[in-house]
């Protein structure tokens, strides 16, 4: 597969990727090569990463991180400085993170503001990762609750997609990754909207393609906007209910934890509601979007009384300006709008659509 160039950085796919990572380091000739990874990614995908890279006379160091999103905070960064500077980490150090959403945007993090800036490069081992968490630049951490309230946008050097770290990955993790990309479609796309919507004429050999063009979407759009002033707000479709959503959930031990892209998806359904109120999304587009997001994804349970907090969660939405909440809208399938206002009634209305469909 070709490659893609971004604004600042290079995605390169399955065997080109090792190759390219050779040149780099030997061109570049870092003097610490440190790969971040979790306990998962430890185990399932280093060995073969390893296996792979040519690092020549340079010292590896490998440092780990906890799993999951409850990990993605201040305090695991303090940690990974901590190693770095113990480490010998100067400047010239590189920084390889191998895993998904969670060790890509603290990764990015670490490195983007540890001595000020240091060269790091991502390979996603996860759908969520491959198609949207590592591409675009966006770094950070969560705020207690509150996702990514914390961070910077500062692009790597590169980007490795290597479609075969997804074999390692459980079925709800695949699932949580096709989220984002369904929001592809629907904020740019429709075309691949309905290929994505008709999986069943596709098989595991389409799914490069799939990632493929995913990436080539959020691409376009980040590049275009590179510091979310305007277009790049359409890929926030779905988030402003969907992150309040997983911060609520994530937030009370009686809920269940619930994966990115399972949240983003209920959220996508709410905001489609919203849609058909607001920018005139047809009642055809809004049961073809409920319809086709259900078939992948699970009813989350959620009460009349969880609508409050929820709401209430959503003031942090980064979005959001003096005050007013902002969202993402769609006017159809493939055509979004940004800077949208909704009143509480019509968030509570969609919460009641999205509780008696």
């Amino acid at each position: 597969m070709e490659s893609i160039t971004t604004k600042n950085a290079i995605v390169h796919f399955n065997s080109n990727i090792y190759e390219e990572l050779k040149v780099y380091i030997k061109e570049n000739n870092p003097s610490i090569i440190f790969i971040l990874v979790d306990i998962n990614t430890h185990d399932d995908c280093l060995p073969q990463f390893l296996s792979q890279l040519e690092s020549g006379d340079i010292q590896v160091e490998v440092m780990e991180m906890p799993d999951g999103e409850e990990s993605k905070t201040i305090d695991i960064c303090m940690g990974v400085w901590e190693a770095l500077s113990e480490y010998g980490a100067d400047r010239k150090s590189l920084l390889i993170n191998l895993g998904g959403g969670v060790v890509t945007d603290l990764g990015g993090f670490v490195a983007s503001t540890y001595m000020r800036g240091v060269k790091y490069i991502n390979i996603p081992t996860s759908l969520l990762a491959m198609v949207d968490a590592s591409v675009g630049g966006k770094t950070g951490v969560d705020l207690g609750n509150l996702k990514n309230q914390v961070g910077v946008i500062s692009e790597g050097d590169m980007v490795g997609i290597d479609v075969s770290f997804l074999s390692t990955l459980p079925k709800n993790q695949m699932i949580s990754g096709f989220a984002e990309m369904l929001k592809h479609g629907l904020i740019y796309d429709k075309t691949y909207w309905n290929t994505l919507t008709n999986l069943e004429q596709l098989d595991v050999s389409d799914l490069d393609q799939l990632i493929y063009d995913s990436v080539v979407i959020k691409n376009k759009i980040v590049s275009e906007d590179p510091t979310e002033q305007g277009l790049r707000k359409i890929l926030n479709f779905g988030h402003t209910l969907g992150h309040a959503i997983e911060s609520y959930f994530l937030d009370y031990t009686e809920k269940p934890t619930l994966l990115h892209g399972e949240a983003i998806a209920v959220g996508m359904i709410l905001e489609a509601y919203l849609s058909t109120k607001i920018c005139g999304l047809s009642t055809n587009d809004l049961k073809s979007i409920t319809s086709e997001i259900s078939k992948t994804f699970s009813k989350v349970d959620i009460s009349l009384e969880d609508y409050a907090p929820i709401m209430k969660l959503m003031l942090h939405d980064k979005k959001n300006s003096h005050g007013i909440i902002k969202f993402v809208l769609l006017e159809a399938i493939g055509k979004a709008k940004i800077d949208c206002e909704a009143t509480n009634e019509l968030i509570i209305e969609a919460f009641e659509y999205y509780k008696n469909f």
